[in-house]
C-alpha cells in the first residue's frame, strides 16, 4: 500500500479514517479513543505504515498537550474546596491504595519498588481528560457530575505529583535539581501571563488561545527533558492560568477554554493513534492476556468497591449512585499509556507487562459505557430543527400551488 499510495494521499486517508470511523463505531458504545488505538496497531502491525513517522509524532505531541491543559484549565478551586472533606479523604485511601497496590506488584510481578509504585499508578489513575469528555455521554445527574470531575481531578493531580517524584528519586541530587526547575517553571509563570495581558494582548488582540497553546507546549517539553512527559507542563500551565482567573479572566473564559477543547479534540486521535503504531504481535501474548484478565477481575471491582464503600459511611449516600460514580471514574486510558511507554523507555519493562497494561486499559474504558448504558447515537431517524412559521402575508411567500412555505428540514 505505502508504495502505490504518495504519502499526501496516506495522509489524507488517514484523517479521514481518524474522524469518521470512531464516530461511525460509537453507536456499539465503542469510545473514539479506543477506536483510534486499533486502526494504529492496524495500520502499525498489518501493514507496517507509519512507524517514526514524524508528523504523527508531532500531531500527537499537540494532542497530548491539548489534553492536559485542558484538564488543568477544567480545575475549579471554588468546587474543590466545596467537597474538600470527602475529596482529602479520597486521596488518602488513594495514596493507601497505591502504596499497597505497589507492594503486591513489587512481589507478585517482581518489579523494582519504583517501577512497582508506577505500574500501580497506571492501574489505579483515572484518566482525568478523557473522563471530562465522556461525561454528558454517561447520563449523570448534575451532582454525580460534580463528584466524577472532582474525583478524577483530585486523583491526577496526586498522581502527577507521585510520578514526578517517583520518576526523579533515583538520587537525591537529581530529586532537589528537578524539584527546583518545576518550582522556578510554576513561580516563572504567572508573572509571564501577567506581562502578556499588560503589554502584548492590547496591541495583539485574540491571541489569547496561542499564547497559551505555545506557553503550554514549551513548559512541556521542559517537564519532557525532566523525564515526566508532557502533561506535566500542559496542566501546571492550565492550572495557572485558573488560578490567576480573577486578574486575567481573558486566559481563562469559558470562550478561550472551548478553543482549547476544540483544538483537544482535532489532535488527540493522533496521540492514540501513535499509542497504537508502537503496539507489536509481542505484546499480545496469552500471558499477556492471562495477567490482564486478572488485574481487571481484581482492580476494577477495587476501585468501584472503594469509592461506593467510602462514600456511604461518609455521606450514607445509596450504594446505586456511589456504585454509579465508582464506574464513572474507571477509565485511565491516557494514564495509563503514557506510564506503561515510560515504564518501558526507562524501566525496561517486558513485552508481557507492556501489552497486559494495554489491554486492561483498553477493556477498563468500555465499561462505563457498557455498564451504565451509555445511549446510542440517533444516527437512523436524523431530523433538524424546524424554524416557527412565521405569519404568511397574502400573494407572498407562497408556492405555486398557493399554499405557504415552509422552511426546508
Amino acid at each position: 500500500m505505502s508504495r502505490t499510495l504518495s504519502p499526501e494521499i496516506q495522509y489524507m486517508l488517514l484523517v479521514l479514517g481518524l474522524f469518521i470511523v470512531p464516530r461511525a463505531l460509537q453507536r456499539f458504545r465503542l469510545p473514539s479513543a479506543v477506536t483510534c488505538v486499533g486502526i494504529g496497531a492496524a495500520l502499525g502491525m498489518g501493514f507496517h505504515l507509519f512507524h517514526d513517522d514524524h508528523t504523527i509524532k508531532l500531531l500527537a505531541t499537540l494532542g497530548i498537550v491539548a489534553m492536559f491543559l485542558f484538564a488543568g484549565l477544567e480545575v475549579d478551586f471554588d468546587e474543590l474546596r466545596r467537597g474538600r472533606k470527602v475529596l482529602v479523604q479520597h486521596v488518602a485511601v488513594q495514596l493507601l491504595l497505591l502504596a499497597a497496590g505497589a507492594v503486591v506488584l513489587h512481589f507478585a510481578l517482581e518489579l523494582e519498588a519504583r517501577a512497582a509504585l508506577l505500574f500501580a499508578l497506571a492501574l489505579f489513575t483515572p484518566s482525568t481528560g478523557f473522563i471530562l469528555d465522556s461525561l454528558d455521554s454517561l447520563g449523570l445527574s448534575p451532582e454525580e457530575r460534580f463528584w466524577v470531575k472532582s474525583k478524577a481531578i483530585a486523583s491526577e493531580l496526586v498522581a502527577l505529583g507521585v510520578l514526578f517524584v517517583t520518576i526523579q528519586s533515583s538520587n537525591a541530587s537529581t530529586l532537589g535539581l528537578s524539584a527546583l526547575a518545576l518550582t522556578a517553571m510554576v513561580a516563572v509563570l504567572p508573572p509571564v501571563f501577567r506581562v502578556f495581558a499588560r503589554v502584548i494582548s492590547p496591541f495583539a488582540p485574540k491571541t489569547e488561545f496561542t499564547f497559551l497553546v505555545i506557553v503550554a507546549l514549551l513548559c512541556a517539553f521542559i517537564t519532557r527533558e525532566l523525564g515526566v512527559y508532557y502533561l506535566v507542563g500542559a496542566f501546571v500551565v492550565g492550572l495557572t492560568a485558573v488560578r490567576l482567573r480573577k486578574d486575567l479572566p481573558e486566559l481563562s473564559s469559558e470562550k478561550l477554554l472551548g478553543g482549547v477543547e476544540l483544538f483537544a479534540s482535532f489532535f488527540i486521535p493522533f496521540y492514540f493513534l501513535k499509542a497504537g503504531l508502537h503496539l507489536r504481535a509481542e505484546h499480545f501474548t496469552w500471558q499477556a492476556l492471562a495477567i490482564a484478565a486478572v488485574l481487571l477481575v481484581l482492580v476494577l471491582p477495587i476501585r468501584v468497591a472503594r469509592v461506593t464503600l467510602h462514600r456511604k459511611v461518609v455521606l450514607d449516600e445509596p450504594w446505586r449512585i456511589g456504585a454509579r460514580i465508582g464506574t464513572a471514574v474507571l477509565p485511565t486510558l491516557v494514564f495509563t499509556i503514557v506510564i506503561a511507554e515510560i515504564l518501558q523507555e526507562r524501566f525496561g519493562l517486558d513485552d508481557q507487562l507492556f501489552g497486559a497494561l494495554i489491554i486492561f486499559t483498553l477493556v477498563n474504558t468500555l465499561v462505563p459505557g457498557i455498564i451504565m448504558h451509555t445511549p446510542l447515537p440517533a444516527y437512523e431517524s436524523p431530523e433538524a430543527p424546524r424554524i416557527p412559521a412565521r405569519p404568511v402575508v397574502a400573494g407572498a411567500g407562497s408556492s405555486m400551488s398557493g399554499a405557504p412555505l415552509e422552511p426546508g428540514v
